[in-house]
């Protein structure tokens, strides 16, 4: 059986400014599948190669798969869906499959808008689509597609969705295929050197209300650190990976096996061959204040903070947990680690104004963190803020849901100013940065990771990718008035029942109702609310943030070994 895997060509002048990210999709999925005796599965990258239409048909053509698969997070969905007729059109007998996020969550809207698609993988995607291949191989794909459990198709021009899967309980059983990408593509900008995403954990026991990966993974579960150790050791022997970013939501949330970690690259001699990067969260790094200059020794280079908002009012909103003097904190802390930090500002809400944008900047040049990024709220529509906004989000054309285009008209200004002040701290903020911070920098690797990072900033505003300023036609204040974010208003919500409520497609979490969250001035606290950590066997358990039960005791943490 013939099994084709086609990422789609979207770009939105995001994340992709720091390089070519390799779609870690398609190896755990390809590896899960040749783990089962599906050895024929090729790997289509239309996004990096910036494939034409007519050049993925040609080479659909040449393959002639039995199936078709993509994927789409939010902003992708119609180049998907595009992809997936197109393929349609050119192998009729194959089938085509959708997995990711959106059509998790939509896939009501999504077989309506495309009923060419055979069937919508929702959730953690390797055992569904291993079983969804069977069935295929078997010939039973007409007669049977009901019994596999984690899909949604048409039938009879109505929608209809299986039982969700279960969860995959023990990670380390995917064996991911990361020999199907072709790694000179994949170039990290900053550093120079090739990059991949594996991942430590998947989940998150935190329930942000602007995020839905808590939604989507449903139980929160870790790998054993020294089988993932071995991945990168394998990416870095076999594919020449020069830097790796966890794809965790929050790979810190598990102290104890984070620690273990830490001490098998250092063992290993890894942290000369290879940095990293991590997302987390401000009150992880005020716990671990003293780990701090061991994680660096274990080539942590990079640390993205969700401080997520200036005024406590919008940290309150979003459940984070976390006040502004601890993000604060937490930034001097990584710095005089050594580390570089990214601090994270949410930005256009309906109550964001000229002053509040403004307040973010200075707040900015307050913390001191090597670098801010200022991403545009965007309406996940499956998660919890999403439907408490109601009929304040106005625009549906999800293409748009990037990070970077202002979905969110605030009510103190248009979407062009928003626009044009949030480019505004850019230019003032990283034009500080480059004349009085990173070429002054006295630690030579952080000067080169910054000088980089500037490099990856410039190189995408001479193009006019960032923030898709070329697209919209912006070229500082003056061009306010000729902002066109090209919005498709004939894409709505209405008539056409497009979220898949959870519970009635049998869709179920670990997550017990949000509990109430700790005064805003609180101490810190671990992961969960608690002054310490969750026992291993107690994670499945976790509730909101600032909820729990059980904590990690200090005799059972791992020590670090110098």
């Amino acid at each position: 059986m013939r099994i084709v895997l086609v990422h789609p060509n979207y770009h939105s002048g995001g994340a992709e400014i720091a390089g070519n990210w390799p779609p870690a999709w398609v190896a755990y999925l390809a590896g899960y599948l040749k783990n089962a005796g599906y050895t024929d599965v090729t790997f289509i990258d239309a996004m990096t190669d910036h494939m034409s239409d007519d050049q993925v048909r040609d080479a659909l053509r040449l393959l002639q798969p039995d199936l078709v698969g993509a994927t789409a997070i939010t902003p992708a969905i119609y180049a998907a869906e595009s992809l997936l007729k197109l393929a349609k059109e050119c192998c009729p007998k194959a089938v085509t499959v959708l997995g990711g996020i959106h059509g998790t969550f939509m896939y009501p809207q999504v077989l309506t808008e495309a009923p060419w698609i055979d069937a919508v993988v929702r959730g953690e995607g390797e055992q569904v689509l291993l079983d969804l291949v069977r069935c295929i191989d078997r010939g039973a794909w007409a007669t049977e597609r009901g019994t596999v459990k984690g899909i949604a198709y048409l039938e009879d021009g109505k929608v209809t969705a299986t039982p969700a899967a279960k969860p995959i309980a023990d990670l380390d059983l995917i064996q991911p295929d990361w020999g199907i990408l072709d790694w000179k593509k994949y170039i990290y900008i900053p550093t120079g050197k090739r990059v991949a995403i594996p991942n430590m954990a998947r989940g998150c026991p935190f329930t942000c209300s602007f995020c839905s990966q808590w939604k989507f993974w449903r139980d929160y579960r870790v790998r054993d650190p020294k089988k993932v150790v071995d991945e990168i050791e394998t990416l870095v022997r076999d594919h020449e990976v020069g830097f790796f970013i966890l794809a965790d939501e929050e790979p810190t949330i598990h102290k104890k096996k984070f620690v273990q970690f830490c001490e098998e690259m250092i063992a290993r001699g890894l942290p000369d061959k290879v940095q990293w990067g991590i997302n987390t969260r401000v009150t992880d790094i005020l716990r671990d204040e003293a780990l701090l200059p061991f994680y660096r020794k274990a080539g942590l280079v990079h640390v993205s903070l969700g401080t997520e908002a200036a005024a406590q009012l919008k940290l309150d909103r979003f459940n984070k947990e976390t006040t502004v003097a601890q993000n604060k904190r937490a930034i001097q802390l990584l710095r005089d680690a050594g580390i570089v930090t990214e601090a994270q500002f949410i930005v256009g809400l309906e109550n964001e104004t000229v002053e509040t944008l403004e307040e973010t900047y200075r707040m900015a040049l307050d913390w001191n963190p090597d670098m801010a990024n200022w991403a545009m709220y965007t309406p996940w529509p499956f998660s919890d803020l999403f439907q408490e906004l109601g009929d304040k989000v106005e625009v549906f054309d999800f293409s748009k849901y990037n990070f970077v285009t202002p979905i969110m008209k605030p009510d103190a200004m248009d979407r062009a100013t928003l626009l044009d002040r949030t480019m505004a701290n850019y230019r003032r903020f990283y034009m500080r940065k480059a004349f009085l911070g990173y070429p002054w920098e006295r630690d030579k690797r952080r000067r080169s990771y910054l000088v980089g990072c500037l490099k990856a900033f410039l190189k995408s505003g001479f193009q006019r990718t960032f923030y898709d300023l070329g697209k919209v036609g912006y070229w500082g204040p003056q061009s306010k008035k000729n902002v066109d974010f090209r919005f498709d208003e004939s894409r709505t919500l209405a008539a056409r029942n497009p979220v898949a409520i959870p519970h009635n497609a049998m869709w179920k979490t670990m997550h017990r109702p949000k509990v109430k969250l700790p005064a805003a001035n609180a101490a810190a606290m671990a992961c969960g609310g608690g002054k310490e950590q969750y026992e291993e066997d107690e994670a499945p358990r976790m509730k909101a943030c600032g909820g729990g039960t059980q904590q990690l005791p200090e005799s059972v943490q791992s020590p670090v070994r110098e």
